[in-house]
């Protein structure tokens, strides 16, 4: 027999949510009515045309500070791959629950919404509870930025996000800088160059220049430094014509303390005039210190479990933290749930089942130690 938390993370994959195109409408209705059924004060927030995200409180006796938990709800696509399962029946296969969004991150959200619900029905909370349920994590966190835009969050003492660590504790993620570069120049029969000015060999210099950039000084003990990736290239029309355009998109992947307005800066300096910078996306990371005293608690918790106190660590991707770290107020952060970090975005996408279980009594624990 399966747990409570187990069962909800099957029939939160069996909703398709899949992001592109969006369709996590059904799946946060579903939430939303059984957080409203279980007596939390539920509100739904919409970005876009049924692109709908959730902050349901279940509220305390004080006016301390809520525990927030948060995850999302929509999943990618299933890739060109044939899987070996339905991806959306939500099997059960030697331990593992398969299928699209069982790591990345409908156990998580399971395992947090099934110990709130179970705390919902008795003795009041002395600290309340904060739950986010978001869309379009997965295109750019559009809901957490639709939130935290429309001040929906409110106050928070910890924000756990329920991302797959392996129910580790990650302290710190990068953010996503991504910016889109162009030269233009002067077309030209391709017989006659010299009449031309090409475009293609301004953005071939900048790109060997950003190549080069170590970024110095701008490191974290737990992320490392900044790093930049040329991601696309593009440039002119035809085969016998100088381009008089071009250009590439960089993804930067900076650390907390990396201004990007500094970083913009960088970039002009190192291309110089000519290149036109435009910003795509712009995500900060977060940094959370090891010693800060609202972590403890968890980390306790974690280290009874265990039999020994887990080191914190550091991921190079972001998450929806980017948007709700800053909505609320720089709350201290920490990305922790049952999903695998590997099985994120793979055919046959699993999860552990004890890791669904182990995560619904973390979070348990969690919340008797903090709210009550």
């Amino acid at each position: 027999m399966t747990s409570k938390s187990v069962e909800l993370a099957r029939k939160l994959i069996q909703f398709p949510s899949l992001n592109p195109p969006g369709e996590e409408e059904a799946c946060i209705e579903f939430l939303a009515d059984l957080l409203k059924t279980a007596g939390l004060q539920v509100e739904i927030h919409e970005f876009a045309q049924q692109r709908p995200s959730i902050v349901a409180r279940l509220h305390g006796s004080t006016d301390a500070k809520p525990l927030a938990f948060t995850g999302h709800v929509d999943v990618v696509p299933l890739g060109e791959k044939p899987w070996t399962a339905p991806p959306f029946a939500a099997e059960i296969r030697d331990g593992k629950l398969v299928g699209r969004g069982s790591s990345d991150m409908k156990a998580g959200v399971a395992a947090f919404v099934a110990a709130t619900i179970a705390q919902a029905g008795g003795q009041k909370l002395t600290r309340g509870i904060t739950l986010v349920i978001t869309a379009g994590e997965e295109t750019g966190c559009e809901g957490a930025f639709h939130l935290a835009r429309k001040g929906a969050l409110g106050r928070a003492e910890l924000l756990i996000v329920a991302e797959p660590s392996s129910n580790l504790p990650i302290i710190a993620h990068k953010g996503s800088f991504r910016v889109r570069i162009t030269a233009t120049g002067k077309t030209a029969h391709s017989s006659m160059p010299e009449l031309g000015e090409n475009a293609v060999y301004k953005i071939a210099e900048w790109i060997r220049r950003i190549e080069t950039l170590e970024f110095a000084g701008k490191s974290h003990p737990l992320l490392g430094n900044t790093t930049a990736s040329v991601t696309t290239v593009f440039g002119g029309q035809n085969i016998n014509s100088v381009p008089d355009s071009a250009g590439f998109t960089v993804d930067f992947r900076t650390v907390p303390t990396h201004d990007h307005v500094e970083l913009v800066s960088e970039i002009q300096r190192l291309c110089g005039d000519e290149a036109t910078i435009g910003i795509v996306t712009d995500f900060k990371g977060f940094a959370t210190a090891p010693d800060h005293a609202s972590i403890q608690p968890l980390m306790s918790i974690l280290e009874m479990r265990l039999g020994t106190r887990p080191e914190p660590t550091g991921a190079p991707y972001f998450t929806d933290a980017s948007a709700l770290v800053p909505g609320f107020d720089n709350v201290a952060t920490v990305v922790i749930g049952p999903g695998e970090a590997a099985q994120c975005h793979q055919t046959d996408e699993f999860c552990y089942v004890h890791k669904i279980d182990e995560a619904f009594d973390i979070y348990t624990a969690l919340i008797n130690r903090v709210c009550e």
